[in-house]
């Protein structure tokens, strides 16, 4: 792979400054940016599909699917423990 001068130098700062190796950065990065294509692809299937069916029909796939969504989003979310959650508010109060 060949990165112009810029970008092999914001490479090689980025590596430096996280003490890793350029090679894992592009790794993640390339990982990263494939992931998402795929997932903007299956996004874009959906909606091609939600926009062939009637709008009443759409609603209804979209209303069965609601919970699933909000289930997923729910697990997705950070877990914070108490602990750092009283640090935190002890700290706002200073």
């Amino acid at each position: 792979m060949r990165l112009d001068d810029d970008l092999d130098a914001q490479l090689s700062r980025e590596a430096e400054h996280e003490s890793r190796s350029r090679s894992e950065i592009v790794r993640d990065a390339l990982s990263s940016f494939l992931a998402e294509r795929q997932r903007q692809r299956f996004l874009d299937e959906i909606g091609r599909a939600a926009r062939s069916l009637d709008p009443a029909e759409a609603h209804a796939v979209a209303e069965e699917a609601l919970p699933f969504d909000n289930e997923a989003l729910l697990a997705a979310e950070p877990r914070v423990s108490y602990r750092a959650l009283r640090r935190a508010k002890k700290d706002l109060r200073r």
